[in-house]
């Protein structure tokens, strides 16, 4: 007899964050069991330049594995995946790292394809729009440390909203942005003209695989995006409940960019609303969004004339979309 329902947990592991989720899932989608849980790793720490984890990253990185262990053994579960990104792609001495999570949770971590973690946080994302007052296609962004995914569905016509028809990941994020330009603090003008000529170069590569310029709707998920949304929204303290599903202007988007892009990392600290394990990096970041939000929108008025003017930020992306594929995929056992 199959299952109506499954219980499962689902880890995040970025190159800033790790992110921990319990939830049943089942034939209406997903219930929470256990909230979100965040902690702040920086696992990606020097990776962009020495293609290894830090020793001192590491151990950050098990400290929290450990913790998510004590949560999940409290709660009973039918499974559990963790999934690796981009950090992890790029460590030569990543199966250290791999070996120790599977003795600490029991599992090994799958350290999935850019493309991959695109489609997931995809289908995170757009399992909780409400689909009546956002024009299709969505085209999710998922600006992570050490990548950025630009996923494009369909327009409801020819493909269904959720299906995805264009997906790439890209090597650039809050983090690598930072240690890769942004050394100084604040940082210079040159170093911001070459991190966003950066970006440029790759936002180049991905159009090539996404027709970026088809999208009415743009969808941000992830820290940089939901923090940079909450500071444009004036909240003295960061509130995933009122930030979740806002629509924010384009323009008061670059403006907040900008100003804490430009921010010393002191004066960036009295903003209670940013993650203090993202005070160094979300300027870099801050990078990244502004010109992704800016490509697109040309794009979209080179392709139907009407440049895209605001986008909404969302708390769901990879980890709702580990969790519901992973939970899925169990059911249909």
């Amino acid at each position: 007899m199959s299952k109506e329902s499954v219980t499962v947990a689902g880890i995040d592991c970025g190159t800033n964050s790790i992110r921990l989720k319990i939830a049943r899932v089942d034939a209406d989608g997903m219930h929470e069991v256990v909230p979100r849980i965040l902690r702040v790793i920086r696992l990606g720490q020097d990776v962009d330049k020495t293609h290894r984890f830090a020793d001192e990253a590491l151990e950050r990185a098990y400290v929290a594995a450990r913790e998510f262990a004590g949560v999940i053994a409290e709660h009973p579960i039918d499974g559990l995946r963790f999934v690796a990104t981009s950090a992890t792609r790029d460590a030569e001495n990543r199966e250290e790292f791999e070996d120790e999570i599977e003795r600490i949770l029991g599992v090994r971590p799958e350290v999935i394809p850019g493309t991959e973690e695109a489609d997931l946080s995809f289908l995170g994302a757009t399992s909780v729009v409400n689909r009546d007052d956002l024009p299709a296609p969505y085209l999710v962004v998922d600006l992570g440390g050490g990548s950025t995914e630009l996923v494009i569905g369909g327009d409801g016509v020819s493909a269904p909203t959720t299906q995805v028809q264009g997906a790439f990941s890209m090597n650039i994020g809050s983090v690598r942005m930072t240690e890769r330009h942004l050394t100084n603090d604040p940082p210079t003008q040159t170093q911001i003209d070459a991190a966003a000529a950066d970006v440029d170069e790759h936002i180049d590569e991905a159009f090539r695989t996404v027709d970026a310029g088809k999208a009415r709707t743009i969808i941000g998920v992830s820290g940089t995006v939901t923090t940079m949304t909450a500071l444009a929204m004036g909240l003295k303290e960061y509130d995933h409940t009122v930030v979740d599903g806002h629509r924010l202007s384009l323009e008061d988007a670059y403006a907040v960019d900008d100003k804490f892009l430009r921010m010393t990392r002191a004066e960036r600290r009295e903003y209670k609303t940013i993650h203090p394990g993202r005070i160094d990096v979300v300027g870099g970041g801050a990078v990244v969004w502004s010109r992704v939000l800016a490509r697109v929108s040309e794009a979209a008025k080179a392709d139907h004339g009407e440049a895209i003017d605001s986008f909404v930020a969302s708390e769901h992306g990879l980890l709702d979309g580990i969790v519901l594929d992973y939970g899925r995929r169990l059911l249909a056992q």
